[in-house]
């Protein structure tokens, strides 16, 4: 697991390669907090990214990677320190691009950022 990802907290809790989605989850501590005592957007849009790819990730062959293009993120409301989760899906992957959607979920269930990606797949 890459230190970036390990440094997010993230935890694999279900995969379904065959529908092409995932639900993970991190752990946001203190040291993810921006001056107004949230989670800093970096690290939301860090957790995304951390989910969509795996969706895709877990749809591929060996040898294959994701990489992603393009990456936008929503913020919704505050994100405060604790557990946050991810669901990612595919919503479109064919040849070498592929198109993913993911939100993140606070601990009450809440929607704090959405976001969608593209990414290309590639030999590893």
């Amino acid at each position: 697991m890459p230190t970036a990802t390990r440094t997010l907290g993230w935890s694999l809790i279900r995969a379904y390669p065959e529908r092409g989605e995932i639900e993970v989850s991190f752990e946001a501590t203190d040291d993810f907090l921006n001056p107004a005592g949230s989670v800093h957007g970096g690290f939301l849009t860090a957790m995304l990214d951390d989910t969509m790819g795996p969706a895709l990730a877990a749809t591929l062959d060996p040898g294959l990677l994701a990489v992603t293009l393009e990456l936008k993120t929503s913020f919704l409301r505050p994100a405060r320190p604790g557990r946050l989760v991810g669901h990612g899906r595919v919503l479109r992957s064919g040849g070498t691009i592929a198109f993913l959607a993911g939100e993140l979920l606070d601990d009450t269930g809440q929607v704090v950022a959405v976001g969608s990606a593209t990414a290309r797949i590639v030999r590893g």
